[in-house]
């Protein structure tokens, strides 16, 4: 019983004396890592091979179509209407030197036979004095012959009063003349009815508003030019002489679910910059706007187009995607040796699908176009050239 009780105390002690000793071992031998080599990482960039070229840019705006020549007819003589043109409506078409308005004539008729009268009788009055003024004069050469005559004698002043009141009777018959030519109404050009606002059997007095005439020869476009853009174009910025070649201009809308494009050239600019918005206006026009032998849409006045005017051709630029060059225009060039470096561009003109480059860059550089997150300057990567090229 006694050896039974003894092993139950000494056999739990010799395991915690055995747990001790393995313990106290691997504390004092610790297991040595094992050491593996550390790589570094490259990122893989995409790269554009940059190299200067020859390319025409193109100068975008928008404008309004309106009428070159514009005007508003209002009658210079009162009178009741008697006669309208058969196109006197709105939109409507009427040619150059046609009848568009007539008025009544018959206070303007009898205005001219009662001028034509005093005329008659003028001219009677003036051959009255003509005669007895020559009377006057050979009745004095008869009775004295040596001394000169009077100007009343001889009925000079009589003579210059018949003479003014015919060419007065004279003046009068040209005015009535004239108010009655003016009864008609024509057109000083071919075009359309922008607006109207009178009837057959209207009484209309002097400067009424009658109509509005678009004419319809030529069509402008008023066109704003940025200043940063106004290098990019060759404008007429003086009167252009039969010399100068105008920049050309293609205007384009989109009517009835079809695209349309129309053909013209910038013919002058207006005359100053606007100093709130940096905008210079370009005028552009089109000949014949109304006419359809292209195409079955006309060019309409007050049509909103976009305008595509060709620009100066220009040499030794390098055209980068927009992805290449960030907020401070700078890119990132990679070296021979996969390295980085920073570049400071000077940038040309920003579109939406390229970047025009005139300075910082040289022909076969190699250009970062895809995103770094991380970049520093010497940073070594792994180049890989896109495939599409500008």
């Amino acid at each position: 019983m006694l050896s039974t009780a003894r092993l139950q105390i000494l056999l739990p002690l010799c395991l915690l004396l055995l747990g001790g000793v393995a313990v106290w071992a691997l504390m004092s031998n610790p297991p040595k890592a094992i050491a593996s080599p550390v790589s570094a990482a490259r990122p893989t960039v995409s790269i554009w091979i940059a190299q200067p070229q020859s390319l025409s840019v193109t100068v975008h705006s928008q404008g309004v179509v309106s009428a070159r020549q514009s005007l508003d007819v209002s009658p210079e003589v009162a009178g009741k209407v008697v006669f309208l043109h058969k196109n006197w409506v709105v939109g409507g078409v009427f040619g150059n030197n046609e009848i568009l308005l007539s008025l009544d004539t018959r206070d303007y008729d009898h205005a001219i036979i009662q001028a034509q009268a005093k005329v008659a009788e003028a001219e009677q009055i003036w051959a009255m004095a003509q005669a007895q003024a020559e009377q006057a004069r050979s009745e004095w050469q008869t009775v004295n012959k040596a001394a000169a005559p009077s100007p009343l004698l001889l009925q000079i002043p009589q003579l210059a009063t018949a003479r003014a009141k015919l060419a007065a009777a004279k003046a009068d018959l040209a005015l009535a003349e004239t108010r009655r030519s003016r009864c008609v109404l024509r057109a000083p050009f071919a075009g359309r009815i922008h607006s109207q606002q009178v009837a057959i059997g209207q009484f209309v007095q002097p400067g009424d508003k009658l109509a509005r005439l678009n004419a319809t020869e030529v069509a402008q476009i008023r066109l704003p030019i940025a200043a940063k853009d106004l290098g990019l174009v060759d404008l007429p910025l003086l009167s252009p002489s039969a010399n100068t070649v105008l920049p050309k201009v293609t205007l384009s809308a989109e009517i009835g679910g079809q695209k349309l494009a129309w053909g013209g050239y910038i013919v002058r600019t207006e005359g100053a910059i606007d100093e709130s918005t940096g905008i210079l206006m370009a005028v552009a026009e089109v000949q014949e706007p109304y006419q359809l032998e292209e195409q079955d849409w006309p060019l309409w006045f007050g049509l909103f187009v976009q305008a595509d005017i060709v620009g100066k051709t220009l040499a030794q630029v390098f055209v980068l995607p927009p992805a290449a060059i960030n907020a401070s225009q700078q890119v990132w060039v990679v070296d021979a040796q996969q390295k980085l470096h920073s570049r400071q561009l000077e940038v040309l003109r920003n579109e939406p699908q390229r970047i025009l480059v005139s300075a910082g860059l040289s022909a076969g550089d190699r250009v970062v176009v895809s995103d770094l997150p991380i970049a520093v300057e010497g940073m070594t990567v792994t180049p890989v050239t896109q495939a599409a090229q500008p």
